[in-house]
């Protein structure tokens, strides 16, 4: 007996090479998002999920101060919202105090140490930020991580194409199982096997994906206009 089917690791498998191929190549794999960090006191290096792809920044909840919950901090919108509002309804000289105290703010981040320093090694996913902690602060990191598997294949546009891309690869997997033997012993002298029809419609159909991609057919958001 010759088995010239796929078993159910080799549709896992084309499954898997499909997803991998979208996150390589596609935008519309990856999402911005924020996620909170609690940094501890005299500890510099931390290991992120490996979902994470990058980190944009680091952005702490206040700014002239190191613990969130002293409440020396000054949020310039609601200062705004009372003085233009509530305070000094009617009169001038709103939006210039909201100004002088956005200024204020920005100062006290540079005096301060708003910003943090930071390494990401996409590889480790191991973030090192350049500075000793000497309390417990809560940051907020912007990241750009890996859509889950549920979400990709069930975006109305990600779906078809991962799905079309692993018929293609099971079709390919198919083609070389099949392409071991000319033709198989039957009944009434034998059957030919279609390895060549299977090889050449799988790439067909790879090449025409891999060009769709090209188009943001899955729904990436394009490279905008680029002069040069």
């Amino acid at each position: 007996m010759v088995d010239v089917e796929l078993d159910p690791e080799h549709y896992e498998l084309a499954i898997r090479k499909a997803g991998e191929k979208y996150r390589q190549r596609a935008e519309n794999s990856v999402q911005e998002s924020f996620i909170s960090l609690v940094l501890q006191i005299d500890t510099t290096e931390y290991t992120l999920p490996d979902e994470i792809i990058d980190v944009k920044d680091i952005y702490r909840r206040t700014g002239g101060h190191l613990n969130g919950s002293s409440g020396g901090d000054i949020e310039p919108f609601e200062t705004a919202y009372l003085n233009n509002f509530l305070l000094y309804s009617g009169m001038s000289g709103g939006m210039a105090t909201f100004d002088f105290l956005a200024q204020n703010r920005e100062t006290l981040s540079r005096i301060f140490g708003e910003k943090l320093i930071f390494t990401w090694n996409t590889v480790t996913k191991k973030l090192f930020i350049g500075r000793r902690q000497k309390a417990e602060d809560t940051v907020y990191l912007h990241v750009y991580k890996y859509r889950t598997d549920e979400e990709l294949l069930t975006d109305p546009y990600s779906a078809p194409w991962i799905k079309e891309l692993a018929l293609a690869y099971a079709k390919l997997m198919l083609s070389e199982a099949r392409g071991k033997f000319g033709t198989i012993a039957g009944p009434q002298g034998g059957t030919s096997l279609n390895a060549d029809a299977l090889r050449s419609d799988a790439q067909a159909s790879i090449d025409k994906l891999e060009d769709e991609l090209k188009t943001y057919v899955d729904g990436s958001v394009g490279l905008g206009i680029i002069i040069g």
